[in-house]
């Protein structure tokens, strides 16, 4: 097959394009800046912003398209998300089904089904409805908070742990079930040219349930976690979205009053037990020895993997 991945050469899209490569597709991987970027050696590069209304050009002679492009959901991004998570799959649904593409794949996210309104969410969820209403065979995947090489959300958290103390509304008891990149991109994959994937939306986590709070103790120096009281930080989150720049506002304050968890994981579906996922705190060891993070050697071992950690 021939396959487009717009946002290929994000951090999500250099692994499903290695995925797709090594089942042995022909693939181009279209970003706004796509050189300097490390891909495997067959994969095509192309120039292109989902922002932009006419992608013809850039999707004709591909059987399918994979849309990762995506904004972090946990910063306030220059860029608009109706603009990129809406405006940009509306382009490529519209140029895929001039071109006669026979599949779409769509990136979303935990939380797009709830009623917790942020931008990001708001147009995640539209996207999604947009390609449900299209001509295409879809796919959609909503997981939890992706981890691994060249991340945003661990980059993120360790900068929060260097101010030693961190307020987190509630103390941080918000869950999350973190899903390595790795484990993660083969299920895609597998959605762009599986038929029996056609026409589902997947939920999917990792191995554990851990609080927000006891992700940022894993990833930074011992922070001291100082609980702000739900009411609290609303109002400062709605003083913080008046200052322009600031990183955080009331859409983040929001997230944050939802669990980013699954209660039956969908990674089932791809022939994937839950326990055989990496789980976060062993990435990070073996980032720290500067080995390279594999899947567990024992995938049977279910100790701990439904277990939630408190702060």
């Amino acid at each position: 097959m021939d396959i487009l991945v717009a946002g290929g050469t994000g951090f999500l899209g250099r692994s499903v394009c290695a995925a797709l490569v090594d089942r042995g597709h022909r693939v181009t991987a279209a970003s706004r800046s796509p050189d300097g970027v490390a891909l495997p050696e067959a994969v095509v590069r192309a120039p292109a912003d989902v922002t932009e209304d006419d992608l013809r050009g850039l999707v004709a002679g591909h059987d399918a398209v994979v849309n990762l492009v995506a904004l972090p959901s946990h910063v306030q991004p220059r860029a608009s998300h109706e603009a990129v998570h809406l405006g940009g799959t509306r382009h490529l649904l519209r140029a895929s089904e001039a071109a006669g593409v026979d599949r779409l794949v769509q990136l979303s996210g935990l939380g797009v089904e709830d009623d917790v309104e942020t931008g990001y969410f708001r147009a995640k969820r539209a996207a999604e409805a947009a390609v449900r209403a299209s001509g295409l065979d879809w796919v959609i995947y909503r997981p939890s908070v992706v981890f691994g090489d060249g991340c945003a959300f661990l980059p993120f958290l360790e900068r929060l742990g260097r101010f030693g103390v961190v307020p987190l509304p509630g103390g941080g008891r918000t869950r999350l079930q973190p899903m390595w990149v790795d484990d993660l991109a083969p299920m895609v994959a597998a959605g762009v040219t599986d038929s029996r994937h056609v026409g589902a939306t997947y939920r999917l986590g990792g191995p554990e349930r851990l609080t927000l709070a006891a992700v940022l103790r894993l990833v930074a120096d011992d922070p001291v976690v100082l609980p702000v009281p739900m009411p609290v930080a609303r109002a400062g989150a709605a003083l913080l979205d008046r200052v322009p720049g600031a990183p955080v506002g009331l859409d983040q304050y929001r997230a944050t009053t939802l669990d980013n968890t699954v209660a039956d994981n969908d990674v089932t579906a791809f022939d994937t037990p839950e326990s055989s996922l990496r789980r976060l705190g062993d990435y990070l060891r073996e980032r720290e020895d500067g080995a390279t993070p594999t899947a567990p050697a024992d995938a049977t071992d279910t100790t701990g993997t439904t277990g939630v950690t408190d702060p």
